[in-house]
């Protein structure tokens, strides 16, 4: 089986299944930080190289105020966890996305995980919190723009490559297979420039009860795609 080197997860479905089930939805983020813990490890097994999950939206804020403080609880927990999983797993781990949204102790979380597992090479891993591919490419923008301004960067020598280099994901290789989870069948705000020629799987199970067999399933779907970039095969 031809394993993606780099699959990207849009986690959906957590609270509609934990109302299904008669909980809260924070019970059901609750469980899909849980699974996304156990993804992990089937990610780094398969031999997967990098991953890239949808957290936290920058439209997530939207949500009711009791729903997006206990996602904040949830991360401050979380985020603290990952340190004993990247360990674990030899795993390096980025946040992308705006941090600066977050209370600060959210913010310091993330520097002290990225230090604490910047030297590992296992698996990559890339968490997107207050991301949204709009914003990202925006901010991006403004970058390249006062790079321009000052004379850093002529605009006659911007490449893909060189707009790449100013996202939040520079130095990351696109992702070959996208999963969205829960039977929503739209990006919502990302990866867009990321996911120009990646293949799209998903599937109606919710993200809590996504295992490694469902990851399976989507990996043998990625394998009967034909990935031609544009061009023709030759017969």
């Amino acid at each position: 089986m031809n394993v993606p080197n780099h699959i990207a997860i849009i986690l959906d479905g957590n609270g509609r299944w934990a109302k299904e089930r008669g909980m809260p939805r924070t019970y059901g983020h609750v469980k899909g930080c849980a699974n996304l813990e156990n993804i992990c490890y089937d990610i780094k097994d398969l031999g997967v190289k990098y991953l890239t999950v949808y957290a936290f939206s920058t439209e997530n804020w939207k949500r009711s105020k009791d729903e997006v403080e206990a996602l904040m609880k949830l991360f401050r927990s979380y985020l603290k966890k990952c340190i004993k999983i990247s360990k674990k797993n030899n795993m390096r781990m980025k946040v992308i996305g705006d941090i600066t949204a977050f209370a600060p102790d959210i913010q310091q979380s993330v520097r002290e995980l990225e230090e604490y597992s910047k030297d590992f090479d296992g698996i990559y891993f890339q968490l997107a919190l207050n991301y949204g591919s709009r914003d990202e490419i925006r901010r991006g923008m403004q970058k390249m723009a006062q790079d321009v301004k000052d004379g850093k960067v002529e605009p006659e020598s911007i490449t893909e490559d060189i707009i790449a280099s100013y996202l939040d994901t520079a130095g990351t290789p696109d992702p070959d297979l996208m999963i969205r989870t829960s039977g929503e069948q739209r990006l919502s705000n990302f990866l867009l420039w990321q996911l120009a020629y990646s293949e799209f799987y998903f599937t109606p199970v919710a993200w809590p009860d996504f295992n490694k067999e469902e990851l399976i399933k989507a990996i043998e779907k990625y394998n009967q795609r034909d990935r031609r970039y544009g061009g023709v095969k030759e017969e």
